[in-house]
């Protein structure tokens, strides 16, 4: 009987696997988890849809996805934000608006454990997201960065996790930090955050 039914999962799981190849679509877009959209509460409010990079950061891709939709990043501020470089969020330890604290925010994470680091060639133009992180390459956790510009350093060295694919002008105006720290003390912050399939 146990042999019986895994046989008839394998089918299952198959014509769902070859279904998937014949339309085009890959399993994150099956699960509509592809786009991440986060509105914003600042200067200029309105909302950033995210496309996830799935096929070459996975873990990063569900990741932020999952945490968005259990409302962990609900509140979040931008904490580090450097004007002609990027903005820095995703403090879901210490970065919440209701308790913030610039002394503690950043250095902060998730309940999960850090992931392994997803290089991939994909550069770092304007609205690329990237996995932020320490020195240690697979140190990302929960925070993440959105380019204001192209920065050809950071290529192949962060985890590409996604493109702005809406609302660039709502990233461009989220406000800016200390000129040299990038630091906040009063942040723009995400008031609600989600994906296609919420």
């Amino acid at each position: 009987m146990k042999v019986k039914n895994f046989g008839i999962f394998r089918l299952i799981l198959s014509v769902f696997i070859i279904g998937s190849f014949a339309t085009g679509k890959t399993f994150s877009e099956t699960n509509n988890l592809n786009s991440l959209f986060l509105e914003i509460n600042g200067k200029k409010e309105g909302v950033i849809e995210i496309h996830l990079n799935f096929e070459n950061a996975p873990k990063a891709s569900f990741r932020l996805a999952d945490l968005a939709n259990r409302g962990l990043y609900n509140g979040v501020t931008f904490h580090r934000v450097i004007d002609g470089f990027m903005a820095q969020t995703g403090d879901v330890q210490f970065g919440n608006i209701s308790n913030y604290d610039p002394t503690s925010v950043g250095r902060g994470g998730s309940q999960f454990p850090d992931l392994v680091a997803e290089f991939s060639n994909i550069p770092f133009v304007r609205g690329t997201v990237g996995m932020a992180r320490s020195q240690n390459p697979d140190s990302a956790n929960s925070q993440f960065f959105i380019m204001f510009e192209e920065a050809a350093h950071l290529n192949g060295k962060y985890t590409v996790v996604g493109q702005v694919v809406s609302g660039i002008e709502v990233l461009m105006n989220i406000k800016r930090g200390n000129i040299s720290t990038g630091l906040m003390y009063q942040p723009d912050y995400i008031s609600r955050a989600w994906t296609a399939e919420n």
